[in-house]
């Protein structure tokens, strides 16, 4: 049993949105379904955080939903930018448990025990948010982290935390969520959202203030879910 994380599918197999013609993204779905069928079991659990499928409403998720439900393993869902279709847990949970899709659930103000470690997270904010509206966004994320770290606290397990946006971007930090981070002793933090190597080369990876920082965007990884280490 391992952990492994993925970010930004960007699915649009029930909708009209092709990832195809941009750079690097040519038959994705089939490269990542080639890959993640290479390393993961029904035993191990992927973090997918955010940016999972470009449908609008929920009820339009189920060719993209039945895809990852079909993968192996066990996935926890993470919400993105572009995830509009996100509703509250009871709703979600009530679509995944009617659609049959029992390999999925959703990390919204809570954690999952898996290979030793607490999961937790949210989508977080952009790391440039300054006008009223956006800090009124990043607090009430800054919020929902602090409710899924203290649930993966209640565990005595180590929280790791997944991120849909970077705390940290080149020079820039969000310092609302790495305090977050720091006050509750976070280790390491997984996140997504940025494509493209002219972007991946202003990623923060590696120690940042004590916390072990990694970027899980599909096409950095070469849509390959990556092990938790």
């Amino acid at each position: 049993m391992a952990v492994f994380a993925i970010a930004d599918l960007h699915l649009s197999l029930g909708t009209d949105k092709p990832m195809d013609i941009f750079s690097g993204w040519t038959d994705y779905v089939s490269k990542l379904e080639t890959n993640w069928r290479k390393i993961i079991t029904d035993e191990d659990t992927v973090v997918i955080a955010g940016d999972i499928s470009w449908a609008m409403k929920l009820e339009e998720c189920d060719n993209d939903f039945a895809f990852i439900n079909s993968l192996p393993g066990k996935k926890l869902f993470i919400k993105g930018n572009h995830d509009y279709w996100w509703a509250t847990k009871k709703k979600i949970d009530e679509y995944l448990e009617e659609k049959g899709f029992n390999t999925i659930k959703i990390i919204f103000n809570n954690a999952y025990i898996a290979d030793g470690i607490a999961i937790c997270g949210t989508r977080g904010w952009n790391y440039e948010s300054s006008g009223d509206k956006d800090m009124r966004i990043l607090n009430r994320e800054v919020g929902r982290l602090q409710m899924s770290i203290n649930e993966a606290k209640k565990t005595e397990l180590e929280p790791v935390v997944f991120l849909h946006y970077p705390p940290v971007y080149d020079t820039i930090v969000c310092e609302e969520i790495i305090e977050a981070l720091k006050s509750n002793g976070v280790k390491r933090c997984y996140y997504g959202h940025l494509h493209g190597s002219a972007t991946h080369k202003h990623a923060y990876i590696g120690d940042y203030e004590g916390i072990k920082l990694n970027l899980i965007s599909c096409d950095y990884t070469g849509f390959f879910p990556v092990p938790i280490v």
